[in-house]
């Protein structure tokens, strides 16, 4: 063919393709490539997200727990009244002495009971004396040890003040562990409120 003719051919078909290259260029979408991981052949899976942190109240907001309930006191064992020293023995010529309810004074009665005794004791100069206090069931063990003592010491500190030697006594205290009368009466409880004597040789 001659160029001349196809010239006329060609140029319209040119002219639209050219317009269709320049319009299909301005209708496809521009692309922002992101930066992905390079494909595993593998589907990506996409991590859950991180659980939300619960809001915690302030400490001012929330009530004051209680305090701790103490621990219970610890409960003392009562005391253990001493043995019986050895080899001492009740004496009748020694009369026993009674006291008034919680008291450890001597008594009128028991001063005269005591001054007999304190003779017997002076012509007896080679025996050694145990002075037992005792008291009623009233009170808690301890108090009452406690004041059975005082009983005896006040026995002992009126026969050294009416000539008896110091060194010639022992004391001991029983508080209500060994009384005399069991009843629950008066009449049974000054029974055991007393000092009690006994004697051995030297």
């Amino acid at each position: 063919m001659n160029a001349k003719r196809a010239l006329p051919i060609l140029l319209p078909v040119l002219i639209v393709a050219i317009v269709l290259a320049v319009v299909g260029c301005a209708k496809r979408p521009a692309l922002t490539q992101a930066s992905a991981p390079a494909p595993t052949g593998m589907p990506q899976s996409v991590a859950p997200p991180p659980p939300a942190t619960p809001i915690q109240e302030s400490p001012a907001a929330a009530p004051a727990a209680p305090a701790p309930a103490p621990p219970p006191p610890a409960v003392a064992a009562a005391p253990t009244p001493p043995a019986p020293p050895k080899d001492f023995a009740d004496v009748s010529a020694l009369q026993e002495i009674h006291f008034d309810f919680d008291k450890a004074n001597i008594r009128p009665d028991a001063a005269r009971t005591l001054e007999a005794n304190a003779a017997w004791l002076r012509s007896n100069g080679n025996l050694l004396v145990l002075v037992e206090g005792h008291c009623d069931e009233r009170g808690t063990n301890e108090y009452n040890l406690v004041l059975g003592e005082r009983r005896a010491r006040a026995t002992v500190n009126y026969l050294v003040a009416h000539g008896i030697a110091q060194d010639r006594f022992t004391l001991v205290s029983y508080g209500e562990e060994r009384p005399l009368c069991t009843e629950h009466n008066e009449a049974c409880w000054a029974k055991n409120r007393r000092a009690h004597f006994r004697v051995k040789e030297r």
